[in-house]
């Protein structure tokens, strides 16, 4: 068990490596720019990374040491979740690098954790999709919770501020539904296309997600109009079929776009490292 942990951890690192090292990408802090955010670049973000490691080994063994309801282990991996936050916004001084990425990983490395007390490495696409079902089973009641009394609370999340105004649940609900993101759109289409190079496989796919996801940081920062703009114009890039080359090309033009804009898509980058960590483990990379 102890090496299963440790190889599924260093997929988790290396997934918010990998993200953030795929460049370039429209809006986001990539090598070559720090996309729409002022406040953060590369170098952050690899101190944010390291901040987090320490709590995926813990998320894990809740997941498998784990008896009783499934739904009894979401708070478990919360405050395991909690105090990894702290670590990250004390490495990042208050920047938010990782926090959506850190809930989902937090739930997901815990479903894994959980499956592994029946199954071991390596993963197939089936297994994928068995730990998917799970994180659904353990935040089956986190929506319920966490938006009951969101009305009454004083200081919002941005999330929460979403929710009232516009009714999108965010990650809470792409938590709370299997990751749909992941299960229909992403995975299929990073082992539909495996044959290309990495770095274009991950481009592209991030292109094809951000053309449908309901991006909540986009929503956040420039509203509706400005998310179905987006997606429109990655449905074209998409549509393109570009060299590799020119897709690069294409993509560090956009990244003007969306700094212009002030716009950018964290969600879907924060959905890719997840696909990627289930990539890895399926040894797609």
């Amino acid at each position: 068990m102890n090496k299963q942990i440790c190889i599924i951890d260093a997929a988790a690192q290396k997934a918010l490596f990998y993200e953030v090292t795929l460049s370039p990408k429209p809006g986001l802090v990539d090598r070559f720019t720090n996309g729409a955010h002022q406040d953060m670049d590369f170098y952050l973000f690899i101190d944010s990374i390291l901040a987090l490691a320490p709590y995926f080994p813990q998320y894990l063994n809740a997941g498998f040491t784990h008896d009783g309801a499934k739904g009894d282990l979401f708070s478990k991996l919360r405050k395991i979740g909690q105090q990894a936050e702290t670590a990250m916004f004390t490495a990042t001084k208050g920047v938010n690098t990782h926090k959506g990425a850190n809930f989902s990983f937090a739930i997901l490395l815990g479903a894994t954790g959980l499956y592994l007390q029946k199954s071991q490495l390596p993963f197939t696409a089936t297994d994928s999709e068995n730990i998917l079902t799970l994180s659904r089973e353990i935040t089956q009641d986190l929506l319920k919770k966490d938006f009951k009394y969101v009305a009454q609370k004083k200081n919002l999340t941005h999330g929460e501020k979403l929710y009232l105004a516009q009714g999108t649940t965010g990650i809470r609900g792409q938590a709370a539904a299997g990751y749909p993101a992941l299960a229909n759109i992403l995975l299929p289409y990073l082992r539909q296309n495996r044959h290309l190079p990495r770095e274009e496989l991950l481009l592209r796919a991030l292109i094809f997600l951000m053309s449908t996801l309901t991006d909540s940081n986009i929503l956040h920062r420039g509203g509706k109009m400005a998310l179905t703009t987006i997606q429109i114009e990655m449905k074209q890039i998409h549509a393109a079929n570009l060299s590799a080359k020119d897709l690069s090309n294409t993509l560090i033009q956009y990244d003007k776009t969306l700094i212009s804009r002030n716009l950018s898509p964290g969600g879907a980058a924060d959905l890719l490292s997840l696909g990627i960590y289930f990539a890895i483990l399926e040894g797609l990379f």
